[in-house]
């Protein structure tokens, strides 16, 4: 079985992949597309020059390698992407032959958490678009997926991911709701830059409400149409 879940940028797409590699039946990745996404982008992020170098960086290679035997034997692939380093649409047809998750967040909390590290200049970067997209591709071919929204999900871990394991006909593992504090050697090597926070838990932090929190003036037209989106998928979103 091999397992998508699609983020956007500043969700808890990590924690959920610490949660995931807590199953001793599952094999995890982290971020197959970021090397393509900075190369084709021509971003210098943090560790560009050594990410593109590290990693496979064209579309079909990558492909290739994720759609490919799940490695160490495992029964399981659970794969972290993230939505918005997905560019070219018009080859994504080989993601109805995984278990496709979208793990969405309110916008609000996405963009004031994003503009602490980065300059947000398109809706493009916080990847609402790109998994709506994929959504509406799926609903098409009648291709199963699920829709987590992370605030739902750290008000109750367990029940979520019982749910969710429910959905791909998986027992769920209590051992999901906890792990070690630490770098993990399937961590990107960017782990060293965006990681600090999550090496510092070793379980789902419980939910903060920060909807007072006020978007800058700036952002205000990236907000709006990220909601639009976000809404949208939110009455998908599993409870």
């Amino acid at each position: 079985m091999k397992i998508a879940c699609w983020s956007g940028p500043r969700n808890v797409s990590t924690a959920l992949m610490r949660s995931w590699s807590s199953r001793i039946d599952t094999f995890v990745y982290d971020e197959p597309f970021y090397a393509y996404y900075l190369k084709e982008k021509k971003l210098k992020h943090p560790m560009y020059k050594e990410i593109i170098d590290y990693y496979p960086n064209t579309y079909d290679e990558i492909v290739s390698n994720i759609t490919g035997k799940i490695p160490q034997s495992r029964s399981i692939w659970y794969q972290k992407h993230m939505a918005h380093h997905l560019i070219n649409f018009k080859k994504i047809e080989w993601i109805k032959n995984f278990n496709n998750c979208f793990l969405i967040r309110n916008p609000k909390d996405v963009i004031n958490s994003y503009i602490r590290k980065n300059k947000l200049n398109h809706i493009d970067e916080l990847g609402y678009i790109q998994q709506y997209r994929m959504i509406e591709y799926l609903k098409k071919i009648n291709k199963n997926f699920i829709v987590i929204d992370a605030e739902i999900l750290l008000k109750n871990p367990k029940k979520i991911l019982n749910k969710w394991c429910k959905n791909l006909e998986i027992r769920f593992d209590s051992n999901m709701l906890k792990w070690d504090r630490k770098y993990y050697s399937y961590d990107g090597i960017w782990a060293q830059h965006w990681y600090d926070s999550v090496i510092k838990t070793n379980t789902f932090q419980t939910y903060k409400q920060t909807n007072k929190t006020k978007i800058e003036e700036k952002h205000l037209m990236i907000y709006s149409e990220s909601l639009k989106y976000y809404n949208e998928m939110h009455r998908l979103a599993i409870e």
